[in-house]
C-alpha cells in the first residue's frame, strides 16, 4: 500500500453546507482514507494510491460541484 497525503485547493465551498456536501461526495470513496475540508477551500486527502487515483478523487469532486483552484504562478 503507497499512501499519499495531499493538499487541494477548491473552487465551490462558501460554507458549512458545503463541506458536508463534500463530505457526502467522497463518502465510501474506495481507497480514500481520509478528507478534511475547511471553509477555506482547502482540502487534504488521505489515499492508498493502488486503489485510487489523484484523476478519480478529482472526478468525484467535480461530479460534486467542486473543482481545483488553478495554482498560482511563481
Amino acid at each position: 500500500m503507497a499512501t499519499v497525503r495531499e493538499t487541494i485547493e477548491l473552487d465551490g465551498i462558501r460554507c458549512e453546507r458545503c463541506v458536508m456536501r463534500l463530505a457526502k461526495t467522497l463518502e465510501e470513496h474506495d481507497g480514500l482514507e481520509s478528507a478534511n475540508a475547511n471553509l477555506l477551500g482547502s482540502l487534504t486527502l488521505v489515499y492508498d494510491d493502488t486503489r485510487t487515483s489523484r484523476e478519480a478523487l478529482l472526478g468525484r469532486l467535480a461530479r460534486g460541484g467542486f473543482s481545483e483552484r488553478p495554482r498560482a504562478l511563481g
